[in-house]
């Protein structure tokens, strides 16, 4: 009697322990898989997670592309396939090593690969078109810099421009000028980016108004702060409204997505603040007015860039102090992140828009860099491939940024990555120069795919 009584006494607690240890084993798995629990981390927190991306897309001259990081280390090898002939996608396969995922991201992710029958704008092949381009290169003076104007320099191939892409499983119509402005009538389309992205807009007033002269379209910069300051070069963007639909394309310079506010606004050569942790003022002050909104960075993300704009880190209004966010991978994907979750904040109370970020562009520098003799003089399409068969994006960290959001992805960086031949080299409108741009590329060309996947997904 004595020895039952005692085995009941001694199970109680044991068996209160297993149901403690089993409730809270459910209560931190429900925390982990919950998105809201991410909020609650601390800037400390979020700046970890963005290490393991690459940061640039530039070409090695091995035969291997690289994804590096803004200081040139390798953290990816990717198999360029160009010196095979008979391997001619860009795969699921062409990834020799992928980034484990950071801890701090997994509520963020969803490992579920589309199925064969899903739309998927990024994978498919480029194809001949003889109806390309969409606009001429030498009538698109009113929009197009003299400077991205191929047609307006020396080269003397131009069979870049008879291809399109066709997606995957997707119906994406022909761009029409009409039907895009009766699309967006009474609505406004906001480019803010780099240098990438005002080729993308220069493209799509290209497109709009078929690269013809077209004097009814109304500069309304004005409205948005975007006039040319006394001694600068150029305004921080661009605004121009269709009168016939209302129809307003806009770009804002912001090539590193960061708030930018000068230490001292007397003095020109002042430092400024680059605050990682606030999305620019412009996108803040008018988010209202966008209709659809597209994002993109990358390229600036490198010490050259930072020292030549006086950028100085700034977190939480202060500077930067910590030797982990100062390295330049780990700040430009605490930015992207922390833009991305405000931009996601920010949609339930504006219902009517659609945001979309653009996938980093890639370069394609052979042999060097380009302060270091690198060049693209390559004039063959499609040498290293028509068609991408990979379903994950090979930017990797503006996908593992935007998994859970209501924001889209512009996946654009592995279709473009096949084009190496429609850059604009070293050619000039005064002939050949000794450094070659492979960066930027000819326009028309690859920005006008861009955005007609845009359209098609707006």
């Amino acid at each position: 009697m004595k020895s039952g009584i005692n085995y009941s006494f001694r199970g109680k607690p044991i068996s209160l322990a297993l149901v403690a240890c089993f409730l809270f084993t459910i209560l931190l798995w429900t925390w982990e898989s919950n998105p809201i629990a991410a909020t609650f981390r601390s800037a400390q927190e979020w700046y970890l997670m963005p290490s393991e991306f690459p940061a640039e897309v530039p070409i090695g001259s091995t035969g291997t592309q690289k994804l590096e990081g803004s200081e040139g280390k390798s953290s990816t090898t990717i198999t360029k396939n160009g010196t095979n002939p008979k391997v001619n996608t860009v795969d699921s396969e062409t990834v020799e090593s992928i980034p484990a995922k950071s801890p701090e991201i997994q509520y963020n992710q969803d490992n579920r690969s589309p199925s064969s029958e899903d739309c998927n704008y990024g994978k498919g092949r480029w194809v001949p078109d003889s109806r390309r381009p969409l606009y001429s290169g030498f009538g698109c003076k009113q929009w197009l810099s003299s400077m991205w104007s191929c047609r307006m320099t020396q080269r003397p191939d131009f069979s870049f421009e008879n291809y399109r892409w066709q997606p995957v499983n997707c119906d994406m119509p022909e761009f029409d000028s009409s039907s895009f402005l009766r699309k967006m009538q009474d609505k406004t389309i906001a480019f803010i980016g780099d240098s990438l992205g005002r080729q993308q807009f220069q493209s799509l007033m290209c497109m709009t108004t078929g690269g013809e002269e077209n004097l009814e379209v109304q500069n309304v910069g004005w409205e948005y702060g975007l006039v040319k300051p006394r001694g600068a070069i150029r305004p921080d963007g661009w605004a121009y409204r269709f009168p016939q639909t209302n129809t307003t394309i806009l770009y804002y310079w912001s090539a590193s997505l960061c708030d930018l506010v000068p230490l001292n606004v007397s003095d020109k050569l002042s430092d400024v603040a680059m605050h990682l942790d606030r999305p620019p003022a412009f996108m803040r002050r008018f988010l209202d007015r966008f209709d659809v909104l597209v994002l993109n960075t990358g390229h600036h993300w490198n010490r050259g860039k930072l020292t030549a704009n006086r950028w100085v880190m700034h977190v939480d209004g202060k500077p930067n102090e910590d030797e982990i966010l100062a390295e330049i991978p780990n700040a430009k994907n605490f930015t992207i992140y922390n833009v991305v979750r405000w931009l996601d904040l920010q949609l339930d109370s504006h219902p009517r828009l659609k945001a979309f970020f653009r996938t980093i562009s890639p370069r394609h520098f052979y042999n060097g860099d380009w302060n270091t003799g690198g060049s693209c003089d390559n004039t063959i399409p499609f040498t290293n491939g028509t068609e991408v068969t990979r379903d994950r994006s090979m930017d990797q960290t503006i996908e593992g940024a935007l998994k859970g959001t209501k924001i889209k992805i512009l996946d654009i960086t592995a279709l473009s990555q096949l084009r190496d031949e429609a850059h604009m080299s070293r050619y000039t409108a005064r002939g050949m120069q000794n450094s070659s741009d492979c960066l930027h590329w000819c326009l028309p060309g690859i920005p006008d795919t861009w955005n007609e996947l845009l359209v098609a997904q707006i």
